[in-house]
């Protein structure tokens, strides 16, 4: 059963607080204001790739998606908010009736994205919008952080499974977050229960150092293991001495025996040892596992070597160095009365320093060449150019408040990996470079611009 089809819950009774405090002061200065019914259109976006990188994937939308049918503010909470006299009275009888009722469109959950693609956009009055910014941007983030690391890990690994196995090196809520999201972007497993019962990823895990240290010989720890899970199990071989493990462990398993891990040590060098050692043994079936604090470019250093599968945990649960998408969440059209007829006004911050944005309800499409590959991202506001329909690249998630939009974890994989292949080759370099793909505007806007 996979989980995600179920629209679980959280971890917690309400996404509510999951909040920035000014989030809930705006809504009350804008009903004060007489705003706060204003028609309103928020994006999310980021302006730069992290540096180096050269597409993003997106990940978390099901999560997201989730957040938003529980933002719901129960007695309790509404009570700390009392006590604390962060918001008045009619504010909080405005949040004791919260529900959203608006629409969000948005990126395909695995989909890859790139500066200025607007991953989502959720449109509803002011009073509604403002105050799923945090909630939104916290999953967002750091699921597409994630699984961006993972996408470099998978095309590096060039087929060979991927274990996530990160959860000790996270918040324990964060983990099982991560594990989804690796899925997303290629990986095959996790070692983390949570993840797999919530999620239905395939789950995998024998033991650790401490399973061979509790016995009196590594001899006697393999043959516990081997008589506890079957001559298909994976024994550690790195505990002691490597070479005399792995001619211990065939002897225990036989020629049957499932794999071995080496978590430590030279690995390109021990995994050529060890799969001769292995052959010679006549074990030629036998595969071989590597650990031991991999990234995509020491997956990538492996590619010669015999090794069958990695486990990755460290750098894959914070992003290989880039735990942040670094997207953010900004208004860029607005009605200019509370009638739901108002048309809608373009609305952008005017700023140096890299953090401009551009105002207007937009649209994205995927211009391919002639031979099928991406060229470039098409974003715009207006009309959609009719060229560009069939690659039309949001989607609407939620409609009047209703998800619409909810989908099996194996479709948003499976669409990564065909969102991938469709860009340039060079997308899956690991040196250094710019977005694989530039980004286009197009302004064509139907909204006017603030003041006009």
């Amino acid at each position: 059963m996979n989980t995600a089809d179920l629209g679980l819950p959280v971890d917690v009774p309400s996404t509510a607080l999951f909040t920035d405090q000014y989030e809930l002061t705006m809504l009350q200065a804008a009903l004060r204001a007489g705003t706060a019914e204003r028609r309103s259109v928020f994006e999310v976006f980021t302006r730069r790739l992290p540096e180096g990188r050269r597409y993003g994937v997106v990940a978390g939308t099901g999560r997201v998606l989730d957040a938003i049918e529980n933002f719901r503010f129960d007695p309790d909470v509404l009570e700390f908010l009392r006590e604390r006299d962060i918001v008045d009275g009619e504010t909080l009888a405005r949040l004791a009736d919260y529900r959203f009722s608006g629409d969000v469109w948005g990126y395909p959950e695995g989909e890859v994205y790139f500066p200025g693609s607007p991953v989502m956009r959720v449109e509803g009055t002011f009073a509604e919008c403002v105050l799923l910014e945090t909630v939104i941007l916290s999953v967002l983030n750091h699921d597409s952080a994630i699984a961006a690391a993972a996408s470099r890990m998978s095309s590096a690994a060039g087929g060979r499974p991927l274990i996530e196995m990160g959860a000790r090196r996270t918040h324990e809520l964060a983990a099982v977050a991560a594990s989804r999201a690796a899925y997303v972007g290629g990986f095959t497993s996790t070692s983390d229960l949570a993840a797999g019962f919530r999620y239905g990823i395939p789950t995998v895990g024998t033991s650790a150092h401490a399973f061979t240290l509790l016995h009196d010989r590594e001899r006697d720890a393999f043959q516990a293991q081997v008589n506890s899970m079957g001559r298909g199990t994976t024994l550690l071989v790195d505990t002691y001495d490597v070479a005399e493990a792995v001619r211990t462990a065939v002897e225990v398993a036989g020629p049957g025996l499932g794999a071995v891990r080496i978590d430590s040590g030279d690995l390109l060098l021990v995994a050529h040892r060890v799969r001769q050692q292995l052959d010679e043994l006549g074990a030629t079936d036998t595969r071989i596992i590597v650990t031991s604090d991999l990234d995509e470019y020491a997956i990538a250093s492996l590619a010669a070597a015999p090794v069958d599968a990695y486990g990755v945990g460290t750098r894959l649960v914070t992003g290989s160095g880039h735990p942040t998408c670094s997207m953010v969440y900004k208004l860029v059209a607005r009605a200019g009365s509370a009638d739901p007829a108002a048309p809608l006004v373009s609305v952008a911050k005017r700023s140096t320093g890299g953090k401009t944005s551009i105002g207007g309800r937009k649209w994205a499409a995927r211009r391919h060449d002639a031979y099928g590959v991406a060229e470039a991202e098409v974003v715009g506001t207006g009309r959609l150019p009719e060229e560009l329909a069939a690659r039309q690249l949001q989607i609407e998630l939620v409609k009047g408040g209703e998800v619409v939009a909810r989908e099996p974890l194996d479709a948003v994989r499976e669409r990564h990996t065909a969102a991938r292949a469709d860009l340039p080759l060079s997308a899956t370099q690991l040196s250094r470079g710019e977005p694989v793909i530039p980004t286009e505007y197009v302004n064509g806007r139907s909204e006017s611009p603030a003041g006009a």
